[in-house]
C-alpha cells in the first residue's frame, strides 16, 4: 500500500481508557488534520471505534503482552506493517511494544520516536535495562520537566534529542461557558449529593499513593466549623472494597464519614468539575504530569496540589492554584481552611487566572502542534506535515 503522504505509526499496548490512550487518539487526529496517514497498532480497546471513525487505521496486535516470546514475535508483525504501509515514523508510548519496534527498526532507516508517559520503577537491576529501550528514540518526548530531568539524570538522555511536551486539555470540551443543561444536576442526583453541600473533589484512582487518606485527615480538621463542605472521590480502584473500607474506617474514627462520598468512575468530567468548588490532588508520590489538574483549571476551579512532580509544574502558587508540602496534613489543612472561608468572588478569580494559564500553556492544540513539529524534525522536506 503506497501513500504520497507522511505515514506515522503509533504503537501502544491497548486502546483502553487512560492518558496514554487518549494522547494516541489526539495525535492521530492531528496527523490526519496535517495531511498525514495515521496508523495505530495495539490490542483492541474502547477507543478503537473512535479511532476508525476519524479516518485512522487500526491494526490489531497483542502488544499488551509482556511475554518475551510474544514481544519477539511482534517485531515481525511490525516489520510487515512498516513494509506494507511504507511507514516513515514509528512513535512508541510503552516499554513492551518499544522492544518489538526497536527490534524491527534498529537496522533500518525508519525513524523511531518514544514518549515517556510515566516514571518507571527500578526495583531490580534488570528493570532498568528493560526501561532503557525507551531512551533509544531518535527523539525522546517527556510529558513534563520532572520526567525530562529523570531521563537526563537516570538514563543519560542527551538534551539534543529530548523534547518536553506537556499533555493538553481540549478547551472546547472543558469550557465553563458551555451550556451544561441538566448534566450537572443529573450528576448531583446520581451521586446523591444534597444541593446545600459544597464540594471538594479528589479525582484519581483509588489507591494509597493518590493521597485520599491525607485529604480525609484534613477534612476532619476543618469539619467542626464547615459541615456544609463534603469530599467527593472520583475514580476507579483495583482493590475497591478493601481500600474504600479502610478509608471509611478512618472517616468513622475521625467522625467525618457523612462528609465522604465515593462515586466511582465519571464519564462526564467537565460536569463533575462544574459541580465542584475546589479540586485537590494530594498525591504522596510525584505525578509524571497530572492531566486532571489542567482539566480542573480549564473549568476555572481553584486547585490544591502536592508540591512535587509534573502536577506542581502546572500551578503558580497563590495565583493559578495552591501547592503544599507533600504528605503534610497541616499544610493541606491550612490551605483548605483558607479556601473554604474565601468569598465566591475570590475562588472565581483564582479559577479565571487558572484557565488563562491553561489557554497559554496547556491547550490540546499546542500539544498536538508540538508533537507534529517533532515529526517534522526527522521527516524529509518533501514529506513535512502541515502544522
Amino acid at each position: 500500500m503506497m501513500f504520497d503522504k507522511p505515514v506515522i505509526l503509533q504503537v501502544l499496548p491497548a486502546l483502553n481508557t487512560g492518558g496514554v490512550e487518549r494522547g494516541t487518539i489526539e495525535i492521530a487526529q492531528a496527523i490526519l488534520n496535517a495531511g498525514g496517514v495515521a496508523l495505530v497498532a495495539s490490542a483492541d480497546g474502547v477507543w478503537k471505534q473512535s479511532l476508525e471513525r476519524m479516518g485512522a487505521i487500526h491494526i490489531r496486535l497483542p502488544l499488551n503482552s509482556k511475554n518475551p516470546l510474544v514481544i519477539w514475535k511482534n517485531q515481525f508483525a511490525i516489520k510487515k506493517i512498516i513494509n506494507e504501509y511504507k511507514v516513515d515514523i514509528v512513535h512508541v508510548r510503552s516499554r513492551a511494544p518499544a522492544w518489538s519496534v526497536w527490534l524491527a527498526v534498529k537496522n533500518t532507516k525508519i525513524h523511531f520516536i518514544t514518549t515517556w508517559h510515566g516514571v518507571f520503577s527500578e526495583t531490580w537491576r534488570g528493570k532498568r535495562w528493560y526501561n532503557q529501550v525507551m531512551t533509544k528514540g531518535e527523539r525522546v518526548i517527556a510529558i513534563s520537566h520532572y520526567v525530562a530531568e529523570r531521563l537526563k539524570n537516570h538514563y543519560g538522555v542527551q538534551e539534543q534529542i529530548l523534547r518536553v511536551i506537556p499533555r493538553g486539555v481540549d478547551l472546547k470540551i472543558f469550557d465553563p461557558e458551555l451550556f451544561f443543561g441538566d448534566r450537572v444536576t443529573d450528576l448531583a442526583e446520581k451521586w446523591q449529593i444534597p444541593t446545600t453541600k459544597k464540594i471538594i473533589l479528589l479525582p484519581g484512582r483509588l489507591t494509597a499513593w493518590k493521597g485520599h487518606e491525607l485529604l480525609v485527615r484534613a477534612m476532619a480538621r476543618i469539619q467542626q466549623y464547615h459541615k456544609d463542605w463534603i469530599c467527593v472521590c472520583v475514580g476507579p480502584s483495583k482493590h475497591k472494597d478493601q481500600f474504600i473500607q479502610r478509608l471509611l474506617a478512618l472517616a468513622d474514627q475521625l467522625q467525618v464519614r457523612e462528609q465522604l462520598y465515593f462515586v466511582g468512575n465519571c464519564q462526564d468530567m467537565p460536569a463533575a468539575f462544574m459541580l465542584t468548588n475546589i479540586v485537590v490532588v494530594p498525591s504522596l508520590k510525584p505525578e509524571p504530569f497530572g492531566r486532571v489538574v489542567i482539566e480542573a483549571q480549564a473549568m476555572e476551579k481553584p486547585v490544591i496540589v502536592a508540591n512535587h512532580g509534573g502536577a506542581a509544574e502546572t500551578v503558580t502558587d497563590k495565583k493559578t492554584g495552591y501547592v503544599f508540602e507533600p504528605g503534610n496534613v497541616e499544610a493541606l489543612t491550612q490551605i483548605l481552611q483558607e479556601l473554604v472561608e474565601s468569598s465566591e468572588d475570590a475562588l472565581q478569580w483564582t479559577g479565571r487566572l487558572a484557565r488563562e494559564d491553561v489557554q497559554s500553556h496547556y491547550a490540546l492544540t499546542q500539544m498536538q502542534a508540538a508533537t507534529l513539529k517533532v515529526y517534522n524534525e526527522v521527516l524529509p522536506k518533501a514529506k513535512q506535515l502541515q502544522i
